[in-house]
């Protein structure tokens, strides 16, 4: 006669807890840094539909940098540093740069910074 044992073979306690904590640890980082990218998201939303738009573009530099700004406000949304959206024009193509950097808290004292550079080009109507 013919005795098998088998034996139950399988992820311990341990090991489960262990997946669960780095699981925990990967998502708390990722919903600390969501919202950078959403709000950058949105910047580029705006930014872009500014710069599509013939009427806006016809405003020149300044216009469309009031016009953005008063489209942040809208959204409830503000540049996060003072001089990070650049708008100018040369030879009949206007440019717009937005670079700013966004420091979020993650553990402690250890902070997490995403740097956002976006550029824009059009030609003046």
């Amino acid at each position: 006669m013919r005795s098998t044992l088998k034996k139950q073979a399988g992820a311990s306690i341990f090991a489960n807890l262990l997946v669960l904590i780095v699981a925990g640890f990967l998502f708390s980082i990722a919903f600390k840094l969501f919202p950078a990218y959403v709000d950058n998201r949105t910047f580029n939303s705006v930014l872009v539909d500014a710069m599509n738009d013939p009427e806006e573009l016809a405003k020149g530099p300044k216009g469309i940098k009031a016009s953005v700004r008063k489209k942040l406000v809208i959204n409830q949304l503000n540049l996060p540093q003072k001089d990070s959206l650049t708008v100018f024009e040369d030879d009949g193509i206007i440019t717009a740069i937005l670079d700013y950097e966004v420091r979020v808290p993650m553990f402690g004292n250890i902070d997490a910074v995403v740097v956002f550079t976006n550029e824009y080009e059009a030609e003046t109507p």
